[in-house]
């Protein structure tokens, strides 16, 4: 047995150096120590030997397993090193050739400016909800204080899909979502940034499609004033801080009394220019105090609560902002355009 375990040895070791995969390497080991081998089967026949034949043929059998393993092993080693090295010299790079720039895409100007509103005013406690494109023309109109044959009715021309489902012309219907999902009807504060819906003849100023923010306050001894100092800090945050505003008596519906608010010109600083055709002043959205129609139809009592609300474009400010002149710019994805936007706020 001794002589059979030498012979089973030296072909283990002559046939491993022709082993050139982990397959190869595999199968060869299998032959030589495994179950069915030779080798396994003098280990299962030792039983019939002597004490002094089982130590000899035991010590000289673990001495050829510890042999035949170590040179498997070191030659599947040696093989994986070739193949690694074969593919470190096919993929190496060249270190030498100049690197290609990767064009990489930025924030939109209108989410820059959609999000920097939005911070400010979670900073101030508020909610920022969302709803529907498409609601029911009760949410939309009725709810708002402008019932069927309103004459305010007839300048909203509107996106209808049925008789009562359209596209949203503001996102105020996000008043009356919110005012209804409040079961409790207790004091609240959102806004509601999205997309609406008008038809209107696209130009440098115009877009059958934009972007609002409508804000809502609803709760106890509401104040103009508390609607003036929120827009004056939304102006200064967004357009300067040596900005003012002013108020200017105007008509909405669903809120009694209703302002259109001018911020001063950042250009001439109230001096007059063509920016602000020589008022000193630019006009950035619409506000008032709820009214109490709404209130009412939304189920809050008008006589313990009152509510301010407010809805500014975000192209608005954005064109203000970023000194863009052309509202389309904003919707043509030309990365030449979105890439002016791709740098760090000072």
């Amino acid at each position: 047995m001794i002589e059979k375990l030498e012979e089973i040895k030296l072909k283990a070791l002559d046939e491993v150096e022709k082993c050139n995969d982990e397959a190869s390497i595999n199968n060869a080991k299998s032959k030589y120590l495994g179950k069915k081998s030779e080798f396994s089967e003098i280990m299962s026949s030792m039983g019939k030997l002597s004490s002094d034949e089982k130590r000899e043929v035991g010590a000289k059998s673990n001495e050829v397993r510890t042999i035949v393993t170590e040179a498997f092993s070191n030659r599947l080693k040696t093989i994986k090193d070739l193949e690694l090295n074969k593919k470190l010299e096919n993929d190496k790079i060249d270190l030498t050739l100049p690197s290609k720039k990767r064009k990489r895409g930025t924030k939109h100007p209108l989410t820059l400016v959609r999000e920097e509103i939005e911070d400010l005013f979670i900073s101030m406690g508020y909610d920022v909800v969302d709803g529907p494109e498409v609601d029911s023309d009760s949410n939309c109109f009725e709810m708002l204080n402008l019932p069927k044959g309103h004459p305010a009715r007839d300048a909203q021309d509107s996106f209808y899909i049925t008789q009562e489902m359209l596209l949203r012309t503001h996102t105020s219907t996000m008043q009356v979502r919110s005012m209804l999902a409040n079961v409790d009807k207790k004091p609240f504060k959102i806004i509601c940034p999205g997309k609406t819906y008008r038809r209107d003849d696209d130009d440098a100023t115009h877009s059958h499609q934009f972007s609002q923010i409508e804000g809502l306050v609803v709760g106890r001894d509401i104040s103009l004033s508390d609607l003036k100092g929120t827009l004056l800090l939304l102006a200064r945050k967004m357009l300067g801080n040596d900005r003012d505003i002013r108020f200017r008596a105007s008509y909405f519906p669903f809120t009694e009394p209703s302002y259109e608010v001018d911020v001063s010109c950042f250009n001439c600083n109230k001096k007059g220019c063509p920016m602000c055709k020589g008022t000193g002043w630019i006009e950035i959205l619409g506000c008032g105090i709820v009214h109490p129609n709404v209130l009412e139809n939304c189920g809050f009592d008008h006589n313990k609560y009152q509510g301010f609300a407010f809805g500014i474009g975000i192209e608005r400010v954005a064109m203000l902002k970023y000194g863009i002149t052309d509202i389309r710019n904003f919707y043509t994805n030309d990365y030449r355009f979105l890439n002016n936007f791709d740098r760090k706020e000072m």
